[in-house]
């Protein structure tokens, strides 16, 4: 007996067998989103195991907090030390104990061949205050480039004496602690160097600061 021919499967969508074209064009399709879904499948599963690969490295690499916040360094003895280095009597304001001290270090400036005595604090009120004593090559005042580059570019706005000093005043209070360290500045000339005690504390520690910088180095 002749075996009988399969008929053709009528695809419910055509209501009719494929066409041979329509087939080839339907598995060429499925083939494609066969691999489509597979590479999307792939990139997942890629990404999931980045993700966790990240997640191990943070979990086993130790984090410490460091010292930061307790943090309060011997500016006294630190400026005994850098006087020397510094070729003059360097700054050692008598601050009270909310003050700490977190640097204090001789620096110098390659751009603008400036030496200067530096100092960070943390004030009473949790904000930053520095302290920055700087001259030249020839021992003498740092100028307005170096004065300008330490505040940021910003502006005199007015002028004050106090602890035997005639100092410019910068306060630029109004401006955001979060995109500036220069709230409030005095700026004055020493005999050998030029002065600035700047930071985002509040007028009083700021002034504060300044008054007992000069002070330090006058006694």
């Amino acid at each position: 007996m002749a075996k009988l021919q399969k008929q053709p499967t009528v695809v419910a969508e055509l209501g009719r067998p494929e066409t041979a074209a329509e087939t080839t064009a339907r598995k060429a399709k499925q083939s494609y989103l066969y691999k489509k879904r597979k590479t999307l499948n792939n990139l997942i599963y890629s990404l999931l195991v980045t993700l966790g690969f990240l997640a191990l490295i943070v979990l086993i690499v130790p984090r410490g907090t460091g010292d930061f916040t307790t943090r309060n360094v011997d500016v006294q003895q630190l400026a005994e030390g850098a006087s020397d280095t510094f070729g003059q009597t360097v700054a050692n304001p008598a601050v009270g104990d909310k003050w700490l001290a977190k640097q204090a270090k001789v620096r110098f400036d390659r751009e603008e061949l400036v030496t200067y005595w530096y100092i960070g604090y943390t004030t009473p009120s949790g904000n930053y205050a520095g302290v920055a004593q700087g001259h030249n090559n020839e021992m003498l005042p740092a100028d307005a480039r170096w004065v300008n580059k330490q505040l940021e570019g910003k502006k005199q706005t007015g002028t004050a004496s106090f602890a035997g000093y005639d100092w410019q005043v910068y306060d630029h209070s109004s401006d955001s602690a979060d995109s500036s360290n220069v709230l409030w500045a005095y700026v004055t000339e020493l005999p050998q160097a030029t002065l600035i005690v700047s930071g985002t504390g509040s007028e009083a520690e700021i002034r504060d600061l300044a008054e007992k910088t000069a002070v330090s180095l006058t006694e």
